[in-house]
């Protein structure tokens, strides 16, 4: 090996513990999910491994090698999001190891994200919400469940990992609300309607009791047939079950009900500032897409209701 591969090798191998501290620090101080750093962590190596294949020192990267790398994702088929999602993880990472004084520079930082096309969720009509619904309208414990998860989602348009997160005490049904835990572990209270509590109400009174073991206590508020906490993949499973009984289309995801909770609510005259703090986003500019999918919907609806189109 020559002496420049050894340093490279080296410098490599500084750059692989540099983004495991990072990721630590994104865990521990900015509080991020166990989800969100593991998708950093899978994006640093991937972005190491094509270092190595090309000799590389990510150390001492130029502005040349790191568009050969984004070139590479988009020649491998990635999307222009997923491309710019990497290039935003790799821009704070160098930030980072540029601050802790473990890279001379942060070349990354200057690189400007690939434009993205403004495309609009998926939403989901009331009707088809209603027959979701209508696919756990019996008795027992998992249709009790089933139907309390989905209401909750359309009730509250939460992200699925925060109502995998939630406990027992985060449902009050004196107040109508229910406490959610979002991304950064921020906390949120947002209301609930009666039909909503309802149902959650059912599944504690006769369905969690029946799917609960008193060898494995827990303060989880969904449980799975074996007494277990579900988990944010487990319930996602449950709505995409759900989804096929219901015949809808199969790409409809557990955040189509967020995308319409935010768009009903819009519709009904809510104003921006109030769906930003419902929804937990951190800045307005997120929640102002809802703003142009009504629109949009205004739109279809004049065109189909209107005698000169």
């Amino acid at each position: 090996m020559t002496p420049e591969a050894k340093i490279r090798e080296g410098e490599q191998g500084v750059f692989q513990a540099g983004a495991d501290r990072y990721c630590s620090y994104l865990s521990d101080v900015r509080g991020m999910s166990p989800n969100t750093v593991r998708g950093y962590r899978e994006d640093y190596l991937s972005f190491l491994a094509w270092a190595q294949r090309e000799g590389v020192s990510p150390l001492r990267l130029r502005h040349r090698e790191l568009r050969g790398y984004l070139s590479e994702l988009s020649r491998a088929g990635y999307s222009v999001r997923t491309v710019s999602r990497r290039l935003s993880a790799l821009r704070g990472l160098y930030r980072w190891l540029l601050r802790e004084g473990l890279c001379p520079t942060a070349t990354v930082a200057a690189v400007a994200n690939p434009k993205l096309s403004r495309c609009l969720p998926s939403t989901m009509s009331d009707g088809e919400v209603r027959t979701l619904l209508s696919t756990c309208e019996g008795e027992d414990p998992v249709q009790l469940r089933d139907r309390a998860f989905l209401e909750l989602l359309y009730a509250t348009g939460a992200r699925i990992g925060e109502v995998a997160g939630l406990s027992l005490g985060d449902v009050d049904f004196s107040s109508s609300q229910v406490r959610l835990f979002g991304k950064g572990s921020k906390e949120r209270i947002v209301p609930v309607y009666a039909s909503a509590l309802g149902s959650v109400g059912a599944y504690l009174e006769a369905g969690r009791p029946a799917l609960s073991r008193d060898d494995r206590p827990t303060e989880a508020l969904f449980l799975s047939t074996r007494g277990n906490p579900m988990s944010a993949d487990a319930l996602r499973t449950r709505f995409e079950r759900r989804v096929a009984e219901a015949g809808l289309d199969p790409s409809l995801t557990p955040h189509a009900m967020r995308h319409t909770f935010a768009t009903e609510l819009l519709g009904g005259g809510a104003d921006l500032r109030s769906v930003q703090e419902l929804l937990g986003h951190e800045s307005l500019a997120t929640t102002q897409i809802y703003t142009h999918l009504s629109v949009e919907r205004l739109k279809e609806a004049a065109r189909r209701a209107h005698p000169r189109t």
